[in-house]
């Protein structure tokens, strides 16, 4: 693993850190391949549930790094999108703890996630259209389901910054937290969320994810195969088990 992407386990839960923050972690190919990497660890492992991600040195991702853009190196991987995740986020669930700036493909990397911690003084922007650039990696489209659409419009067309407690009282951010202590409220947040069976935590974000596009027809339809196989899993038995028992349920993801 490349020293531009730090990685830690921390029970079921996979801490990865943007770790550039002498270009304010800035993305480049080579941390975008680091991270395309890591998702991979993390779908592959039984043991882990869920992952953070987070910056180093303050700041969450200032988006691409405009010195690689400018030799020809955008921080992309075919069919994964930005950073190796905008594109194709993973199926288990992934948490952003941010803190100082998350912009531009940083902040599209954010929207990418299931759930965002962030410090009260934390900031997002899509400044893209200031450099006479787009948001491409996802903010153009996941903005607009996230916030009130002329909100979203608005931080789109200016480029201007988000201030969390705004985010927050949008409903973008989940938790708000005080400076330097957002890694520890995600960690917080990922210790209730992992507590709970993985198959259940994983099928639930996958309909959660792709019913927005789903009839009212069919939408019970679309959702039998992705619950059927969780009722009829061994940790399913273990659930009920643990409950009637009145003991903590032991999980095998399967």
């Amino acid at each position: 693993m490349s020293d531009t992407l730090l990685l830690e386990i921390r029970g079921n839960v996979l801490l990865i850190t943007i770790n550039r923050p002498q270009a304010r972690n800035a993305m480049d190919f080579e941390a975008a391949t680091a991270l395309a990497a890591a998702l991979d660890e993390l779908e592959a492992r039984n043991d882990l549930s869920l992952a953070i991600i987070t910056g180093a040195g303050g700041t969450f991702c200032s988006g691409m790094d405009l010195k690689g853009f400018l030799e020809g190196k955008r921080p992309s991987i075919p069919g994964r999108g930005f950073g190796g995740l905008t594109e194709k986020p993973p199926r288990k669930v992934l948490i952003a703890a941010i803190e100082g700036y998350a912009v531009a493909g940083g902040f599209e990397m954010a929207l990418a996630c299931d759930l965002i911690v962030a410090s009260r003084e934390a900031k997002f922007g899509l400044p893209e259209v200031k450099r006479g650039l787009v948001a491409a990696a996802g903010g153009l489209m996941r903005l607009p389901r996230q916030l009130p659409f002329h909100v979203a419009m608005e931080f789109a067309l200016t480029g201007d910054m988000l201030a969390a407690e705004r985010a927050y009282a949008y409903g973008l951010v989940n938790r708000l937290t005080e400076p330097g202590q957002a890694l520890e409220g995600a960690l917080a947040l990922a210790g209730i969320v992992g507590a709970n069976g993985p198959l259940a935590i994983a099928a639930s974000k996958q309909i959660m994810v792709e019913s927005a596009d789903w009839s009212r027809e069919e939408m019970f339809a679309r959702q039998q195969p992705l619950t059927a196989p969780v009722f009829a899993s061994a940790d399913a038995r273990e659930g009920a088990a643990a409950f009637a028992q009145k003991r903590k349920p032991v999980w095998q993801g399967k």
